[in-house]
């Protein structure tokens, strides 16, 4: 593993503003709860042996640049919903471990997929390793999903009622047989769960994570917009209002 200095000679110029503005929406979170959120709904789950409080960024000055756009508005994406040009992207960053991912997936997923159906926004899931092998197995399973255009099914059926499964119904004979419930090809899902094609994309996906400081799930880009944890609905319906106002001119 790199060094502190390593790390920091590395990192993007925009880094510092992002860490800020993550640092910004955890403030926001807390005064959601102050003022009567209920305290697991806003929470996020910490990488092992970390703490739930995500990113530390330093508190410096923020220059006034724009946000990157991690959206990369691929057609043959197999873990995007919604149209390539739509105005608003929302990229989530995910594990199949977190409960706050599959609290978020059960109560404001649906919301966020129909605003995709309507044109207004681009969903881009992106599915890291927070908790260890499991995560990673679990994400490798969900991008063969969407190799055979079930992403999203299969990745619902992770998070059935909201809850994640334990680490024990993770492993490939698991997932495998998951995608065979799911009438799946179970041959070609085993296959590409395993190929080096599907371990170099989930790779991207935590790099991508980690260059913009992202360690703790559910973590997302709307419109530009940090909001780290499950957040209730109508934090992510203002934020996208506000994003398709300003994009619309």
């Amino acid at each position: 593993m790199p060094s502190s200095s390593t790390s920091s000679a590395r990192r993007p110029a925009w880094l510092v503003p992002v860490l800020v503005a993550l640092v910004a929406a955890v403030l926001v979170a807390v005064s959601l709860v102050a003022r009567g959120g209920e305290d697991s709904d806003a929470g996020t789950a910490a990488e092992p042996g970390g703490s739930a409080e995500g990113p530390v960024a330093e508190v410096v000055e923020p220059e006034q640049q724009a946000l990157p756009d991690m959206a990369r508005r691929d057609p043959a994406d197999p873990m995007a919903a919604g149209p390539v040009d739509a105005p608003v992207s929302l990229v989530m960053y995910s594990d199949f471990q977190c409960p706050y991912c599959a609290m978020w997936s059960e109560q404001t997923q649906p919301t966020m997929l129909e605003r995709a159906e309507a044109g207004d926004l681009r969903i881009e899931w992106r599915d890291i390793n927070v908790f260890g092998e499991a995560s990673l197995t679990s994400a490798r399973a969900a991008y063969a999903a969407g190799l055979q255009d079930r992403y999203v099914e299969y990745h619902d059926a992770l998070f059935e009622g909201g809850e994640k499964r334990p680490a024990s119904e993770l492993d490939e004979e698991s997932l495998i047989e998951l995608a065979g419930e799911l009438g799946l090809d179970t041959e070609r899902f085993a296959t590409d769960m395993r190929s080096e094609e599907t371990a170099a994309a989930v790779a991207k996906n935590q790099d991508e994570a980690a260059s913009l400081g992202v360690y703790s799930t559910p973590a997302f880009l709307l419109g530009g917009t940090p909001i780290l944890g499950a957040q209730p609905t109508e934090v992510f319906v203002e934020t996208l209002d506000d994003a398709l106002a300003k994009a619309q001119g």
